[in-house]
């Protein structure tokens, strides 16, 4: 990762730590990656975003930084969602998802984490903005967007698109 990444993917709540390969392979496979979750595991949202990063990594084009991340409580150790990039970016943007375990939501987390990895994207060079995609029945998501500064731009392919430059 860049320099000084670590710094910028914190805050006092909750540190993203890198999903690499070998623990993308381990919760692929219904392990624990080497996390404790709340809840016991990951949600499926992480376990389908660590498939399409062993893809990436299969066929070269895996970057840690542009990968994806646990989310993690500093004060209890425990992971509690998932949130990363849809691959590196292109044409001046780059496309986040993300989501947590059940338990743990309602606590502003989700929006904390899309913060944080819409900060570090939007300090790139050749980063213009940051894309985000949810379907129209899931207003927790599009709250998620909202209050992590995205605006409403339009719908692809039946999801909603949401911007943040």
């Amino acid at each position: 990762m860049t320099d000084g990444i670590g710094e910028l993917l914190r805050t006092e709540r909750i540190e993203l730590r890198p999903i690499t390969p070998t623990v993308a392979a381990a919760l692929r496979a219904g392990g624990s990656g080497g996390l404790d979750w709340l809840g016991g595991a990951p949600f499926e949202g992480t376990v389908d975003a660590c498939g399409g990063l062993l893809k990436a990594h299969e066929a070269g084009l895996y970057q840690e930084a542009w990968g994806a991340y646990a989310i993690v409580l500093r004060d209890e150790g425990v992971a509690v969602g998932g949130v990363g990039f849809h691959g590196a970016p292109r044409d001046g943007s780059c496309e986040i998802g993300y989501d947590l375990v059940p338990p743990a939501r309602g606590r502003g987390l989700a929006t904390e984490a899309a913060r944080l990895v819409t900060a570090f994207a939007l300090t790139q060079p050749g980063v213009d903005y940051v894309v985000a995609h949810t379907e129209p029945d899931n207003v927790a998501s599009q709250a998620v967007l909202e209050r992590a500064g995205f605006a409403r731009d339009g719908e692809t392919e039946g999801l909603l698109r949401f911007v943040r430059r």
